[in-house]
């Protein structure tokens, strides 16, 4: 008997094609174990009617050309077991799974059926044949072991002996540069019979010795660069030398940067610590907006876009007696999402209302020339469920949105900016007042808004960015 009867599957597919559900919702409803089932009914009735969701009671025998073919459009297209036993009117799609296998074991042979029962004779002599095939098998797979073993140990002592010709080949040059500077003393001859030197590789060496750098004016111009850019890689550095004119491959950047690196010392210092983060979430003090961004960050128009954050940043200073003491300093910026844009801000020394909406009017004024309406995001801070900050945007006409409840990820624009300012200009550094670190944050905001390139950009800074739109 067959487990699902032809009026039921014909009830679920019709369900299906007249929109009532999808494959998951109508097998989740009448308790099938797989969607995939109700997958298979429904391409089986698109491709032969009703007569494909009939259950074929009788034991089909399939010719080995059949077969053949079977397996020959599985393995040469991309169809499914299930696509191609609907096609070709097959009952159960694991028949040419079993073909396939069979196959690619045996060849054709494990395809053809061999009638009557075999002789216990035959039985024998198949153990044991199937015993020196086993075997026959392992030897193979010793073999095929064995050699990789040797092709692994071949590679190990090449890369060895290459380590130990270049060791040697650096050794030969430093060896000949000494004898270069000793030669206003001693005659040449004797220094090398001294020490052994073949003449020919000091010659070799010598050549190469009064040799002009031909990347010198490169060099040169990396050195700048980093003056200007001191957490600059050499990405950033092969963006603006491609902006001053050079035609140079990123790889060569790379390579020369490492060589300064080794030779100058011009590690990039920077470096990322963890501390607790700032939240503003202090519940539902307000009315919280509905996700109407929904991590559609990406826009081509300018100023239809912002997001906003606060972050806290701590300072030292001393008190009456000397000691020095831990203080914060809040920064609350607007960011433009079409060029990343940091377009007003407010500093504080604690979480402020009047600096959020100081920096929120001055946003709503810059994005006033916007031609369409305009989405302001954040998360579900305290701030921004106040009802003079929603009242704003409403009198503005801007849609609100906010991220969900603890889900850093849907304002990931505004986080990631924290993280590279952080990085560049605070991990690392230790700041003794407010007015210090106030004018280190303003500083860097104006370095960050025309100076520091993206790649995404076109090795354009943000400013540069939004005139190039502009005039497009």
């Amino acid at each position: 008997m067959a487990k699902y009867s032809f009026e039921f599957k014909l009830k679920v597919v019709e369900e299906y094609l007249d929109g009532l559900g999808g494959y998951r919702y109508l097998a989740k409803k009448y308790n099938i174990p797989s969607f995939t089932t109700v997958c298979t009914w429904i391409q089986a009735y698109k491709e032969f009617g009703e007569t494909g969701l009939l259950r074929k009671r009788q034991n089909d025998k399939y010719t080995l050309d059949f077969k053949l073919n079977m397996i020959e459009s599985y393995l040469t297209t991309e169809t499914s077991y299930h696509e191609l036993a609907t096609n070709f009117g097959i009952n159960n799609p694991s028949l040419i799974a079993g073909w396939v296998s069979k196959f690619r074991k045996l060849g054709k042979e494990g395809l053809v059926k061999q009638q009557g029962r075999p002789s216990k004779m035959k039985a024998k002599d198949n153990k044991n044949n199937k015993n020196s095939q086993i075997s026959k098998n392992d030897a193979d797979r010793i073999k095929e072991l064995e050699q990789q073993v040797l092709a692994l140990k071949i590679e190990n002592e090449y890369l060895k002996e290459l380590r130990r010709l270049r060791l040697k080949e650096s050794q030969k040059k430093n060896k000949s540069q000494e004898i270069h500077n000793l030669r206003g003393s001693f005659k040449l001859k004797d220094i090398l019979a001294v020490l052994k030197f073949p003449k020919s590789t000091y010659m070799y060496w010598q050549k190469r010795f009064n040799r002009d750098n031909p990347d010198k004016k490169i060099e040169e111009e990396i050195l700048k660069i980093r003056e200007d850019h001191e957490n600059f890689g050499y990405r950033r550095i092969y963006g603006e030398l491609k902006k001053l004119g050079f035609k140079i491959n990123k790889k060569k950047v790379q390579r020369l940067v490492q060589k300064l690196v080794q030779k100058l010392k011009l590690q990039v210092m920077s470096f990322t610590r963890k501390s607790r983060k700032y939240s503003s979430y202090k519940g539902k003090v307000g009315k919280i907006a509905k996700n109407k961004l929904n991590r559609r960050f990406n826009t081509s128009v300018i100023h239809q876009k912002i997001t906003t954050d606060t972050t806290e940043f701590k300072y030292y200073e001393r008190d009456k007696n000397g000691n020095l003491q831990i203080k914060k300093l809040y920064f609350d910026p607007f960011m433009d999402l079409c060029n990343l844009e940091i377009l007003s801000y407010g500093i504080s020394e604690k979480p402020s209302a009047e600096s959020i909406m100081a920096s929120l009017k001055e946003t709503i004024k810059i994005t006033s020339d916007c031609k369409y309406r305009r989405t302001f995001h954040s998360d579900q801070g305290w701030a921004y469920q106040m009802k003079a900050y929603v009242k704003e945007l409403r009198g503005n006409g801007i849609i609100q949105s906010m991220s969900r409840k603890g889900n850093c990820l849907d304002n990931s624009p505004i986080e990631n900016f924290f993280g590279i300012m952080k990085q560049e200009m605070y991990y690392g550094k230790i700041y003794y007042s407010y007015k210090e670190l106030e004018t280190a944050i303003r500083k860097y905001i104006k370095y960050y808004n025309e100076l520091r390139i993206k790649e995404r950009f076109g090795w354009l800074s943000p400013v540069e960015y939004r005139k190039q739109l502009s005039v497009a």
